[in-house]
């Protein structure tokens, strides 16, 4: 939760900064609006790269762990990479500088919610309902193109598609952080 607080606050100072930046441009001489204004692009482009570097960073972690954690539901044992599913989606997000709470249920709450599979971004958690219907109690971290990474009970961390098989109508919602 403390990562989604820093987020937005740096996303707030960065967009009134870049909103200053461009108000303040209408002020300034031609030549020094489009030096505003290229210094305004370079500033998001530079934002946006770095975003991306994180996702791809969380997204090597998680599977560098395929094949090298064992399941074990209320485990957190990060020493022997034993652990639950919550467990690992928080040691991944540990691996990269965010710190998110561990179970399921209170990842739940972390961030944007997404509700359609088709908004869901790469880096994203996914939350499924595997026993009773509409109960979340398995979470997961999106990867991309209909597929999630997480640890389960039969196969240890594995990737996974979510739009057939058994995943297809366990979804419940993404959260983006």
């Amino acid at each position: 939760m403390i990562f989604v607080k820093k987020n937005r606050l740096s996303q707030s100072v960065v967009g009134l900064s870049l909103s200053l930046l461009v108000a303040g441009t209408a002020l300034l001489s031609p030549q020094a609006a489009s030096a505003a204004t290229t210094t305004t692009n370079s500033t998001v482009a530079a934002a946006t790269a770095i975003s991306t570097s994180r996702v791809d960073s969380i997204l090597r972690t998680a599977k560098s762990y395929i094949g090298r954690v064992t399941y074990r539901y209320g485990t957190r044992n990060t020493s022997r990479l034993i652990l639950d599913c919550s467990a690992y989606t928080q040691l991944v997000f540990s691996k990269n500088g965010i710190s998110i709470p561990w179970g399921s249920k209170a990842q739940a709450k972390l961030g944007t919610r997404v509700s359609k599979k088709t908004s869901l971004r790469k880096g994203d958690l996914v939350m499924f309902s595997t026993s009773r219907p509409g109960v979340i109690n398995h979470v997961g971290i999106y990867i991309g193109n209909g597929q999630f990474i997480s640890n389960t009970t039969s196969s240890g961390v594995v990737v996974r598609g979510m739009n057939s098989g058994y995943w297809k109508d366990r979804f419940i919602m993404g959260r983006h952080l």
